[in-house]
């Protein structure tokens, strides 16, 4: 074992801190922009009901009293949803059926929350990041412990150093682990733990191998387009999401780090 994870298993407590902190700023984007996009929703399905009362009521007396439980009962729907997401993420545990309402942020809100985003000057990075942060801590909720063999490392190939002329995409232990970049310590992490490792191109290719390896809980790291997307693509599967650090720009020799990856196996591997 190389003593970076010696030092990795001494300093658990402090790195969960670490994180915990760094992501504060993200969590409150994403509490305040799904509370503006819940009330913008409700307030177009209200204004859907009130602009053709009056022509409804000429189809028939109760149309527009149909039409408004209707749209009540999705108001009461939207609202459900944003308020328990919001309660999870405050409360970290899984009170509103957490995996239920990670697949409606997924599916519905994070859209909408990147149009409002763009509405109110935001950058689809910071909406995004926010959504990656939301999204770990409602898997975490979920409270479930995955075997070794049912857990699939999925990493962008941009953490490959860019001189390296080993193509890796189809076996990631063509790699002759000389150090230049972090795929040797995550091949050490794989074969320490005896979980899946593997390397994507793109989104084609990493839903390509989702599909074969058919894991049961993702650990994913990228950038975060390619983060948000990917959570998107797999679900309902529960993925975690680790932002790449890009100390020389998007998409070349890309690093991740190795602490927060062995922290997360450690966090969701059965033991």
């Amino acid at each position: 074992m190389s003593d970076s994870f010696k030092s990795a298993d001494n300093r658990t407590n402090f790195l969960e801190k670490e994180i915990d902190s760094s992501f504060v700023a993200r969590k409150r984007l994403f509490i305040g922009l799904i509370t503006g996009t819940s009330i913008l929703i409700c307030i177009i399905l209200v204004l859907l009901w009130v602009v053709p009362y009056v022509g409804l009521k000429n189809i028939h007396p109760l149309a527009p009293w149909i039409l408004g439980f209707l749209i009540l009962g999705i108001i009461i729907f939207i609202v459900w949803g944003s308020f328990g997401l919001v309660i999870n993420i405050l409360l970290g545990k899984n009170i509103f059926f957490s995996q239920k309402l990670r697949g409606l942020s997924i599916k519905l809100f994070l859209p909408l929350m990147t149009l409002l985003g763009r509405l109110l000057g935001i950058p689809k990075q910071k909406v995004r990041a926010s959504f990656i942060k939301v999204n770990n801590e409602l898997v975490s909720a979920e409270h479930k412990k995955y075997a070794p063999e049912d857990i699939l490392m999925l990493m962008p190939h941009c953490l490959q150093n860019s001189s390296c002329k080993i193509r890796l995409t189809y076996n990631i232990y063509n790699c002759k682990r000389c150090g230049r970049c972090p795929i040797s310590g995550l091949l050490e992490l794989s074969e320490r733990y005896g979980v899946k490792l593997a390397i994507a191109t793109g989104g084609t290719i990493a839903r390509r191998i989702v599909v074969q390896a058919r894991p049961k809980f993702i650990i994913a790291v990228a950038c975060e387009r390619d983060l948000a997307s990917g959570i998107q693509d797999t679900y309902p599967i529960p993925v975690y999401g680790i932002l790449n650090q890009r100390p020389s720009g998007p998409c070349i020799n890309t690093l991740v780090p190795l602490d927060h990856v062995k922290w997360v196996l450690d966090k969701f591997l059965q033991t």
